[in-house]
C-alpha cells in the first residue's frame, strides 16, 4: 500500500525529530510539522502507519512512537546503511559471553536518518526488562562504541568478573553502578566500578516486522 503526501510527512517528521532530539515527537508536534491542526486526523493517520508496518505504538507512553524496519515498505527515498550485527545482548539478567565480548556475525540494513554516524554497531536484544523504553525481545538496538556514560544513558555493558552482557540504564552511585531495568517487575543490578566496562550507547531500535 502506498503512501499517501500526508503519511510520507508525517514519517519524515517522527525520523526528523528522531535524529535531531533522540528521543520521537508528540502528537500535537507530528501535526505542527505536517501542517494538520487537528490531533485526531494525526492519530488517525499514525494508526494507519501502524497497521501497515512503518510504526510501533505504545499509546500508554508519552511519545511511545517508533519507527519499525521493513524494507518493503519503507519508500524508495529513504537511504539505508549497512550495521554489523555483532550477537545478542540480554535485557533482562545478564548473559554469557564466550571468549570476551562480542564477535561479529551478521550484518543488517537500517535507515540512514536513524544512526548518528556509521560507527555503529547492532545487538539483538533477548529478554523484557527494557519493555518500558519500547524495547522488546527480539528487538534490534544500535549501539554507538563508548567506554563512558552519564547517569541514565541506556547502555550494553560487559561484565568482567562473569563475562557477562546486558543492556540497562546506567547510575554511577559513588561506590557501586546501579544497572536499572526499564520494567516495573523488576530489579536493578548493583556491581563494583571496577567490573564494568561500557561497550556503548543506544542510538535507535528497530523491530522487524514479520
Amino acid at each position: 500500500m502506498s503512501l499517501s503526501a500526508r503519511q510520507k510527512k508525517i514519517l519524515e517528521c517522527i525520523k526528523m525529530y528522531v535524529d535531531q532530539f533522540g528521543y520521537p515527537p508528540t502528537i500535537r508536534e507530528i501535526g505542527e510539522y505536517a501542517g494538520i491542526t487537528s490531533t485526531s486526523v494525526v492519530n488517525y493517520n499514525l494508526n494507519v502507519l501502524q497497521r501497515d508496518g512503518y510504526i510501533a505504538r505504545d499509546k500508554t507512553v508519552s511519545r511511545g512512537i517508533r519507527l519499525v524496519e521493513h524494507a518493503s515498505r519503507q519508500p524508495s527515498s529513504l537511504r539505508t546503511v549497512t550495521v554489523p550485527l555483532l550477537g545478542h545482548i540480554a535485557a533482562g539478567q545478564p548473559i554469557d559471553v564466550p571468549e570476551g565480548a562480542y564477535t561479529p556475525e551478521d550484518v543488517i540494513e537500517v535507515p540512514r536518518d536513524l544512526v548518528p554516524d556509521e560507527k555503529v554497531f547492532a545487538l539483538k536484544v533477548k529478554g523484557t526488562s527494557m519493555i518500558d523504553a519500547l524495547i522488546n525481545d527480539g528487538d534490534t538496538v544500535i549501539m554507538k562504541p563508548a567506554v563512558e556514560a552519564h547517569n541514565g544513558e541506556m547502555v550494553a555493558v560487559w561484565l568482567t568478573d562473569r563475562d557477562e552482557t546486558t543492556l540497562k540504564r546506567f547510575y554511577n552511585e559513588g561506590d557501586r553502578i546501579r544497572l536499572q531495568p526499564e520494567n516495573s517487575t523488576m530489579q536493578p543490578i548493583y556491581v563494583d566500578p571496577a567490573v564494568v566496562q561500557i561497550q556503548g550507547k543506544v542510538v535507535a531500535v528497530v523491530r522487524t516486522v514479520h
